[in-house]
């Protein structure tokens, strides 16, 4: 059993997410949420709550699943779309800035489906 969450245009470079999100890739959803507590980024309380909405799909999707016994599968950041801003520089002249936007992944599951994954692979 699978169950995924997804943030999208969070205000952040992807590769400061992936500091946080490398932190709770393969770790129990419970543990997860500790370390993610005990992270001292500006990202981890909103990777914390995909983590937490993921958590929140997999019981509205089935009602017999156990929370204590889920993982977290699979955890990624992909690039999203990049502002184009300008900030002003000497002599009339402007400087391009690129501030970048993420999508954060977080998909949880049983240990069940872990090794179903693995055997396909």
């Amino acid at each position: 059993m699978q169950a995924r969450a997804e943030a999208r245009y969070i205000k952040m470079s992807p590769q400061k997410v992936r500091l946080v999100i490398d932190l709770i890739r393969g770790q129990r959803a419970g543990d997860a949420i500790n370390i993610l507590r005990a992270t001292n980024k500006r990202i981890a309380p909103s990777v914390e709550k995909v983590l937490r909405s993921a958590i929140a799909n997999a019981e509205n999707r089935n009602n017999d699943v156990d929370v204590d016994q889920l993982m977290v599968t699979e955890a990624y950041v992909n690039e999203g779309p990049r502002m184009k801003r300008v900030r002003p520089a000497p002599m009339g002249r402007a400087y391009r800035i690129q501030r970048r936007l993420c999508h954060i992944v977080v998909q949880v599951g049983d240990k069940s489906a872990r090794g179903e994954k693995e055997e396909k692979a």
